[in-house]
């Protein structure tokens, strides 16, 4: 009999339970149930620091995962022990954390960011310019939501996936027209939607959990990059429009990057930190640049302030420096 099913289904009342995120939740079923499969699917409470040693190597050996990544499927196997099987984690006897290397990541020159950028359309060339022109994560760019972008005032909020903590991030003005229109196709098909019945999006789990009474088909929570099709949703079964994958704009940049003739490795996630990199060449001071970055917890009134430089003039994003973008 294979463990990996019922081992998935318990793993993911444990992490409802807990009030994990989504991303959390999806991260820890996909390395306890890889770990579990690596050892023929046996029972994995009758599995031990060895086993656990033996799997981590075989991801040391294979040289497919970075060492962040070998650490989280760590952290998976010891939730999957201490809150799933309810037992002291054998990963705890001996078993250490990868060290992380500090190697500078890579980044893009503002001609060849200009040179992406054009080579781009529609729902993913603004995603693609998010990501540049504001500094955002992939995950935050899909996962945005009407209510946290505000074009008056130039600022985007970027809010967790667990909590309603946030960091404020410039709009580039070359980039608010785009927005507006976004933000109309997003209302008709959302009227299209409720029309049909439908128009429900998940709330973020925590207006889920704090507020039990709001509702998913306000306009606020609709998602600015609404995913194509409509699908149930895993935790309510409800049919729902979830934001786009990410994977979607991860393929359009690639692509762009070969239409480039860039040589230099790069993705989706570059453009962000082109962002860090540029702000800082154009004498941007690194607290700037890491409360932009969301980089380290601070204070919420120091969060939701306006960012300024030191001077006090308003922060400009790198996008709007580019010729043609």
């Amino acid at each position: 009999m294979s463990h990996v099913q019922p081992t998935a289904d318990r793993l993911r009342e444990a992490a409802n339970r807990l009030h994990l995120s989504p991303r959390t939740r999806e991260t820890y079923l996909y390395w306890a149930c890889r770990f579990i499969r690596h050892h023929g699917g046996c029972d994995p409470a009758a599995l031990g620091p060895a086993q656990i040693r033996s799997f981590l190597a075989d991801l040391d050996r294979d040289g497919a995962v970075s060492a962040s990544t070998r650490n989280l499927a760590l952290n998976a196997i010891r939730f999957l022990y201490s809150e799933v099987l309810g037992m002291p984690s054998p990963a705890a006897d001996g078993v250490t954390r990868a060290p992380r290397r500090r190697a500078p990541p890579a980044t893009f020159t503002r001609s060849e960011v200009l040179a992406i950028l054009t080579r781009l359309d529609g729902q993913c060339r603004l995603m693609a310019g998010l990501l540049y022109g504001s500094g955002l994560r992939l995950g935050e760019c899909a996962a945005l939501r009407i209510r946290d972008v505000d074009l008056r005032r130039g600022v985007i909020v970027v809010r967790g996936e667990a909590s309603e903590r946030g960091r404020r991030t410039m709009i580039p003005r070359s980039l608010v027209t785009a927005l507006r229109e976004q933000m109309e196709l997003v209302r008709t098909r959302h009227r299209m939607d409720l029309d049909d019945g439908s128009g429900e999006v998940p709330l973020p789990p925590a207006i889920a959990r704090n507020h039990p009474h709001a509702n998913g088909r306000e306009w606020r929570w609709q998602f600015l990059f609404p995913a194509a099709r409509r699908s149930h949703d895993r935790d309510s079964g409800m049919l729902v429009r979830h934001h786009v994958h990410e994977s979607v704009l991860q393929r359009a940049v690639k692509k762009a990057i070969r239409a480039a003739g860039i040589a230099a490795a790069g993705s989706a996630q570059t453009l962000r930190h082109s962002f860090a990199a540029h702000l800082l060449e154009d004498g941007f001071t690194l607290r700037v640049v890491q409360e932009l970055m969301g980089h380290a917890n601070i204070r919420t009134t120091a969060i939701y302030s306006r960012v300024t430089r030191e001077s006090g003039r308003p922060v400009r994003s790198p996008l709007d420096g580019i010729d043609g973008a």
